[in-house]
């Protein structure tokens, strides 16, 4: 079995390769089994609630799972309480996992985490959905649901 630690320093390498301005990076399976061997990280979805009504999300205990939208919706507006609402349900020093469909909102959470504090913040590559197969249907290239990781459907 993986142990954490090893999760965590291949996720400290991506950031030292990739100039990551947050802890780092792992890959859907890597944060699923963060969530089953490390007590304290809990994984973030910044996706709206549309998102996670119309698609779905991870299936994670509900005690490891925290949602702040990252852009409001409706109206696609940015979340002006976004870290208020972070502080409100983590301390600074967890491991927080950032999600979203394809990595791009995550990985803009994870920095300004880190920018006001937040020392273990780490985005999820590939994100929920993935990137977009030739048809332009997600799901079926890349991010947690193409890994078969366990997730709620819509």
């Amino acid at each position: 079995m993986t142990k954490a630690t090893d999760i965590y320093t291949q996720a400290d390498q991506r950031r030292q390769s990739g100039n990551l301005p947050y802890a780092g990076a792992v890959t859907p399976e890597e944060a699923a089994a963060l969530l089953q061997l490390d007590p304290d990280a809990r994984l973030v979805d910044v996706r709206t609630r549309a998102e996670l009504d119309w698609v779905g999300r991870p299936q994670i205990a509900d005690d490891r799972y925290i949602h702040i939208e990252w852009i409001r919706y409706p109206g696609s507006v940015p979340n002006a309480q976004f870290l208020e609402q972070l502080r409100a349900q983590v301390t600074p020093n967890a491991p927080l996992l950032f999600l979203c469909r394809s990595a791009a909102r995550s990985k803009v959470a994870a920095k300004l985490a880190t920018e006001n504090g937040f020392t273990r913040a780490y985005d999820i590559l590939d994100g929920f959905e993935g990137d977009k197969n030739s048809a332009g249907h997600r799901k079926t290239v890349s991010g947690w649901c193409h890994c078969g990781l366990p997730w709620i459907g819509a």
